[in-house]
Formats: C-alpha cells, structure tokens, sequence
C-alpha cells in the first residue's frame, strides 16, 4: 500500500479485510476535538483514497474510549477562526466578510471530501460525537454507532448557526424536518435509540471494540462486489438524492451506457452460476 502517514488521523489498512481502509481520527487527549491542520488532513487523505484502485471501501473512526470527536476545538478557535478581534478595524464589513466567506467554503470543502470520495464511507461512532461529527457523518454513506454515543448539533451553543454541512445534510439523511430543527435549535443531546429511530444510524452495537468490528465487516463485505457497480451506485444514489427522478433516470442512463460494458457483469454472472466467489479487476 502508498504510504499514508498523517500527524493527526491514521490511516491502516486491515489484512483480514482486502480493499478495505480504516481511517482514525487521532488526538483522544482533546476528546479528537478538531484544529484546522485535522480537517486539512481529513481532505488529503479522502482525496486520496478516492483515486487509489487497493481500496473500495473505508472505515472512519474516533481514537480513544471517551470520543468519536467532540467537534470544533473551541479553544482554539476562539483564537483563530471564532475570535472577536476587531482585526483590521478600517476595513468595511463586505471586505472583512470576504475572507471568512472563502475560509468558511474551504472547511465545507474539506468535509464534502467524504462525500465526494468515490469509496463507500462508514462512520462507527462511539461516546462523544458533537458538532463536526454530525457534519462528517451527515457526509458519509452509512453510520453505525454504540450504545453509548452521545451526539448532538451543537453550533447553536456557540453562537453559531451549523454550516459545515449538517443543516444541508441532515434533512435528507433522516427525512424528518420537523426532528432535525429540534435538535439544531436546542442543542440537546440525543443517544442510539433516537439516532436509530429517526434513521441517522443503520445499527447499533453494545460498545466501540463491536461498532468498529461491526463497520469493518460491513466493509469488507461491500469490498467483495465489483468496485465499477459498487462506485457507481454511490455515484447514482447521491445525484439522485439532490435531482428530479427523471434527471436521476437520465443520468443512470448515461452513466450506465459506458458502465455496462464492462467484465464485471459477466463475472458476476458466472460466479452465480458456477457457484463460486467472484474477483474482480481493481479500478
């Protein structure tokens, strides 16, 4: 495998599940509270492995047994990006705004890498996961979380409206507008079972040690299909969610008219037939 060495997340690649990485958000000693060189990293290493043909699916986790993150590290920000530092106080409010409008897009960027990748993403959660985590969540395919979790929108507590992503995510992930603007107006804390109930995880496991085994599995097991179906049904899930049903059609027809022409569909066939477990080609 390429060298994925980072300062703050890691990057391993499990040897009992082919194709399958498992990315760590590292810092357990700040709860995994992200600063910005975290989310520089996050984005480097989902651009990454997008575009790297060993891998098909990815496993993204927390560090630590107290949280999967407790978000933006607010400490730090206060210093930086959330500092009430007058600056440059000649300038005129739209010049001051400008460069914290393309700061601001440039985060959204770096958290749509998750979405963007062209890989299966699934985030186990586990303890704290509080701000960012619902972004990074809201941007992966499938969530899986423990009994424990604690996860919350919590931006309103800081003064903040949410705009890294989960006030345009979290609506479509759930399909529950009236819960997600209960839970982004008041910042309460809500657990499993409500994340279960409302449909923002697809499990939930008795701690972190069966979440991650659980969400490697589950890896490993969409490693084993053919990564030119398995792309692009994440490719046609995601234009489809935010386009009519006849532009999805258009767009699978499109998509498809070049996809089907490849072995992967004769192999799969076969396999069926034959009774045995396909391999295919990397991509």
């Amino acid at each position: 495998m390429a060298d994925y060495t980072y300062q703050y997340l890691n990057v391993t690649f499990p040897p009992e599940h082919q194709y399958v990485a498992h990315v760590e958000i590292n810092r357990p000693d700040k709860l995994n509270a992200f600063i910005e060189a975290m989310w520089l990293e996050l984005s480097a290493i989902f651009t990454r492995l997008s575009s790297d043909p060993s891998v098909r699916a990815i496993v993204l986790t927390g560090a630590g047994d107290r949280a999967f993150t407790a978000g933006l590290d607010v400490k730090a920000a206060s210093e930086g990006l959330l500092s009430d530092s007058p600056g440059q106080p000649d300038l005129d409010s739209a010049r001051r705004a400008t460069p914290l409008r393309r700061h601001i897009a440039s985060i959204q960027d770096c958290i749509s890498s998750i979405e963007k990748c062209e890989k299966p993403v699934i985030v186990a959660l586990h303890g704290i996961a509080l701000g960012l985590a619902i972004d990074i969540s809201v941007a992966a395919d499938v969530r899986v979380c423990s009994a424990d979790v604690r996860l919350a929108v919590k931006e309103v507590d800081i003064g903040l409206a949410a705009d890294i992503g989960t006030l345009s995510r979290l609506p479509k992930v759930v399909g529950n507008f009236g819960w997600v603007k209960e839970v982004a107006l008041t910042a309460r804390v809500f657990g499993a079972d409500e994340a279960l109930r409302v449909g923002l995880v697809n499990r939930v496991f008795e701690n972190k040690a069966e979440t991650v085994r659980g969400a490697l599995e589950l890896a490993g097991l969409i490693a084993t299909k053919s990564p030119v179906a398995v792309q692009g049904t994440k490719e046609l899930l995601n234009y489809s969610r935010d386009h009519t049903v006849q532009e999805g059609l258009r767009y699978t027809t499109v998509w498809n008219s070049a996809m089907l022409q490849t072995k992967d569909v004769s192999a799969a066939l076969l396999s069926g037939i034959q009774r045995r477990k396909p391999t295919f080609e990397k991509l």
